[in-house]
């Protein structure tokens, strides 16, 4: 992928901050158009540089207290390497990263309770056949962070 435009780097950088940002304000911001700044950030949407937009919601407040990342270690070295399909559905599991190292992923988890994350590790275990490690999370001083434009 080339490098983006000084110009797109602006409304990437604006919507990274703000996706709610109407096209109004987002021209006035970056010094275009309003129909020209619709055209971009459709550019944008086209070539995947912008992925979409989400509400980031507040895991406490919702009831999911407790942020763990899992390492998974293949049992078996010679197993296929599908464990993201085998875990897809379990919602728990916020993101799943494939790393190098002694383990194969790790994931991000968020659960409500000890109980509920002793119970996610089984259902991971059982469902990928892998052995686990558990690192829980004591506080996030901060997360979400689009990268650098």
């Amino acid at each position: 992928m080339t490098e983006l435009e000084q110009i797109d780097q602006a409304i990437a950088r604006v919507l990274a901050n703000d996706g709610r940002c109407s096209f109004t304000d987002l021209a006035e911001q970056v010094g275009l158009s309003v129909s020209a700044v619709h055209q971009r950030v459709r550019r944008l949407e086209q070539r995947g540089v912008i992925r979409g937009y989400v509400a980031q919601l507040n895991a406490e407040v919702i009831g999911l207290p407790l942020t763990a990342f899992i390492s998974l270690t293949p049992i078996d070295p010679a197993a296929p390497d599908d464990y993201p399909h085998r875990l897809e559905d379990i919602r728990e599991i916020e993101s799943c990263y494939s790393v190098a190292g002694d383990e194969s992923y790790i994931l991000l988890v968020r659960v409500a309770s000890p109980a509920a994350l002793e119970d996610l590790l089984r259902r991971i275990r059982e469902a990928a056949k892998v052995s686990t490690r558990t690192t829980v999370v004591l506080s996030t001083p901060y997360e979400g962070r689009s990268p650098a434009v």
